[in-house]
C-alpha cells in the first residue's frame, strides 16, 4: 500500500539533486527503489514532476508517494568485519570468501552490506543514519579490498572516478598450472550465453582485456599477480581459463577442488572523495592469503 510523504528542504541541502535529497532522507529504501519512484512520477517538488538531477533550493516542497513495505537492501545485521582504513567519508574494507557484497533477491542477509549498515550506524538517530554506498563489487568467492562511501558525495565522486579509470585495482591468484611468460596480457571479448547461463569467450561480446605477472612458481601451479584493464563478469576467471591456467577452486572452468576460490583482491589505490589526496591499500603477502607452503 501506498503512503505520501511531505518534505521541505532546508539551506543544508541547497544544490543537492533531487535523488541524493532522497537518499539521505529515507534511509529505509533502496536507491534502485527511489530511484523508479522518480521515473515513473510518484515523486513532485513544488507540484511538479522533476527528473533526478534536479537541483534543490532551500523551501522546496517535495511530496513522494511510496511503499514503506519495501524495507531496505541494508538490513542491518551484526557481523564482524575486518576494516583496513575509515574516515567521515569512506571506509576500506577486506571482504572475506564466501560473503556476498550486496543482498540479492534469493540472499537478503549475511552480505557486506547488512554488516556495514549495522557498524555505522550504531546507536544513530534516523536523522543521522548513514547509507553506506558500494562503488564496485567483488563475487561471493572472492576477497580482498573493498572501497565504500559512507556520504552520498563520496559515492557520487567515487562513481566517476571509477567511470574514468581513475582507481587502480590488483589481485592475485594461484592458478592451475606452471606459467612460463613472466608477464603478458589476455584478450577476449566475454559474454552472456543465456540458455546456459553462464559468462565465458562469446565472439560478440564485449571486449575485455587482463594484465598478469607472475609472483611465485610452485610445482603444480603458479601465483599470479592480475590487473582487469576492464571490468567484465567473472573477467579473471574467464580469462585465466582461457590461456590454459584456470584459478584454484574455480571447479567450473577446470580449476582443481580447494577449500576456496584462490582469488583476492589485494591492491587498492585511489584519489580521496573529499580532498584529492592519493591512498593506496594492500594486503599481506599473497602466500598468506591462500595458506601456501612453498614446499
Amino acid at each position: 500500500m501506498f503512503e505520501r510523504q511531505f518534505i521541505e528542504v532546508d539551506d543544508r541541502y541547497n544544490k543537492m539533486r533531487l535523488d541524493d535529497f532522497l537518499f539521505e532522507k529515507i534511509p529505509t529504501l533502496s536507491r534502485m527503489y527511489l530511484r523508479e519512484l522518480i521515473k515513473t512520477e510518484r515523486c513532485e517538488v513544488n507540484g511538479a514532476h522533476e527528473n533526478a538531477g534536479r537541483k534543490l533550493k532551500p523551501k522546496d516542497f517535495i511530496e513522494i508517494e511510496l511503499d514503506p513495505t519495501r524495507g531496505t537492501a541494508m538490513r542491518p545485521e551484526n557481523i564482524p568485519l575486518e576494516i583496513v582504513y575509515e574516515d567521515a567519508a569512506i571506509i576500506v574494507v577486506n571482504k572475506p570468501t564466501g560473503m556476498l557484497a550486496h543482498p540479492t533477491h534469493r540472499d537478503k542477509n549475511g552480505t557486506l552490506l547488512n554488516a556495514l549498515s549495522f557498524y555505522l550506524n550504531q546507536g544513530a538517530t534516523d536523522s543521522a543514519t548513514i547509507r553506506p554506498g558500494l562503488v564496485h563489487r567483488l563475487d561471493k568467492q572472492t576477497s580482498g579490498l573493498m572501497l565504500i562511501a559512507k556520504t552520498v558525495k563520496a559515492h557520487r565522486v567515487l562513481a566517476d572516478h571509477f567511470k574514468r579509470k581513475m582507481v587502480e585495482k590488483r589481485y592475485v591468484a594461484l592458478v592451475e598450472g606452471v606459467i612460463k611468460n613472466d608477464c603478458g596480457s589476455i584478450d577476449g571479448p566475454i559474454g552472456r550465453y543465456a540458455e546456459l547461463k553462464l559468462w565465458s569467450l562469446k565472439k560478440d561480446g564485449k571486449p575485455a582485456k587482463t594484465r598478469f605477472w607472475v609472483r611465485e612458481r610452485f610445482a603444480d601451479t603458479t601465483l599470479v599477480e592480475l590487473e582487469p584493464v576492464t571490468g567484465r563478469t567473472n573477467q579473471l576467471r574467464i580469462h585465466s581459463a582461457s590461456i590454459g591456467h584456470p584459478i584454484v577452486g574455480d571447479i567450473a572452468r577446470g580449476g582443481r577442488e580447494f577449500v576456496r576460490l584462490c582469488l583476492a583482491a589485494h591492491r587498492l589505490a585511489f584519489h580521496h572523495p573529499a580532498d584529492g589526496r592519493h591512498m593506496e591499500f594492500e594486503l599481506e603477502q599473497p602466500a598468506k592469503i591462500f595458506q601456501l607452503r612453498n614446499s
